[in-house]
């Protein structure tokens, strides 16, 4: 389960997050471009190869050794991902990737985030401030909004990561936790800002790409404050195959904005949260109207 939190540092502390940002983005392409150039590659190969760039580049070495690993990780889901829909003969979306691909993992050239496991951070005591101790001079981050991170100990955070948004900076939380249906409408809410983020780079191209940011997040945010009210009353919801039936070439993307995912999300953490039980129905016949209703 994932909780975040606004950060409040000092403009210093901002260009550190920046810089480890790019260094992860580095490490990430570089474990790309290794495991091109070595085919049969493996995860461990990747994590093996961390230690040789940070033997290499200095500015490597000084992110935290576990973040490293993290960005192995990273890579390597996306080159297992590959694999996997290569078996599956999944066909790739000629507008997400080139056509026969089928997912091939692509170069990073704007990564928002760096992610730290197990070390190289410290979480206070109120659950008001973070401290990061590796070389990129992060130093301690102010958080704000961390009512719900005090519902769980600090041992059950597992990782921890840094995430710029088209508002500011964030501090996502990866907690470990004991382990509707609904209706298609097509969004129009940023459809147009989407549309001029589409065109060729200008020099206005990165306005407008943060203008789309912006109301692409003011509408997740709406999306996901949606879910958690209605996630307060609701304990029963439908089991959907969201990825299949994301599948509909003409209502993917409205499938995708529906949000049904983020809603059992949702629900099961605030099952988990206030101690209730919450059922996934069997989706079959559920929207079949009974012969005798009305009677």
């Amino acid at each position: 389960m994932y909780t975040s939190s606004p950060i409040k540092a000092k403009p210093s502390q901002y260009q550190a997050i920046d810089e480890a940002i790019r260094t992860s983005q580095f490490i990430q392409n570089k474990c790309w471009r290794y495991w091109m150039d070595n085919k049969g590659g493996g995860k461990y190969d990747l994590n093996k190869y961390c230690a040789v760039l940070a033997a290499e580049f200095p500015f490597a070495k000084e992110l935290n050794s576990m973040a490293r690993q993290s960005v192995a990780e990273r890579a390597w889901f996306a080159i297992s991902r590959f694999y996997d829909n290569c078996q599956k003969k999944v066909k790739a979306l000629t507008s997400l990737s080139v056509k026969g691909k089928k997912g091939f993992p692509k170069f990073k050239k704007h990564s928002r985030s760096v992610e730290y496991k197990t070390s190289g951070w410290q979480l206070s005591e109120t659950r008001k401030a973070i401290t990061f101790s590796d070389k990129k001079g992060i130093g301690t981050l102010k958080l704000k909004g961390t009512w719900d991170l005090n519902y769980y100990d600090i041992t059950q955070i597992k990782r921890v990561r840094l995430v710029r948004q088209a508002d500011g900076y964030y501090a996502q939380f990866a907690i470990a936790v004991d382990a509707v249906d609904a209706m298609v409408e097509k969004s129009k809410k940023y459809s147009y800002a989407q549309k001029k983020a589409r065109q060729k780079p200008s020099k206005n191209y990165h306005k407008a790409r943060n203008r789309y940011a912006r109301k692409h997040l003011r509408v997740s945010r709406q999306r996901k404050e949606y879910c958690k009210r209605l996630a307060y009353s609701v304990i029963q919801s439908t089991d959907l195959n969201v990825k299949g039936l994301a599948r509909n070439r003409k209502l993917a993307k409205s499938i995708s904005d529906a949000g049904w995912s983020t809603f059992r999300s949702w629900l099961e953490y605030f099952g988990v949260k206030y101690g209730k039980v919450t059922v996934a129905a069997e989706p079959r016949y559920t929207s079949q109207e009974c012969s005798n209703w009305g009677q």
